[in-house]
This record gives structure tokens, sequence and C-alpha cells, in this order.
């Protein structure tokens, strides 16, 4: 990550595939974002850790309502 920019933390989930889809969703609205795997592969089953979204923070509120609109889309 830059050092220049202060990311923050916007999601987290234990779902890689989940956490990729929403990162394209964000990225489509010009936002960088990434992905910060804690999952350790050695325990994937019994602990399966958290994937994180990091956007900057100047863009969390944005990143944030895409998140919400994403999420209320998925239960329509």
């Amino acid at each position: 990550m830059n050092d220049q920019i202060k990311w923050t933390s916007v999601y987290k989930t234990s779902n890689k595939f989940e956490a990729e889809v929403i990162k394209g969703n964000i990225e489509q609205e010009g936002i960088p974002c990434v992905v910060v795997n804690k999952q350790d592969s050695s325990y994937l089953t019994l602990l399966p850790g958290m994937v994180e979204l990091h956007v900057p923070e100047s863009q969390q509120q944005q990143a944030l309502d895409i998140i919400q609109q994403q999420k209320k889309e998925e239960t329509e």
C-alpha cells in the first residue's frame, strides 16, 4: 500500500470470493481498493480468518454506500 495514502477497512468477511466481488464493484466507481487477506491456508477449515477490503480514508463513505447498495440489491 502507498505510504502517502491513509487506508481504512470498509468490509470484512471470511469469504474471499465475496470480497473480490465487492472489490470489483468499488473499483468500478473509480475508488482504489485492496484486499488484505488475513487467512492462513494451513488452518482454513478450522480458523478461517478474515479478508478485509481497504480504501483510501477520503473515499470511505463512498465505498460504504456502494457496499450498502450491493447488499440491498442482493436481498431484493
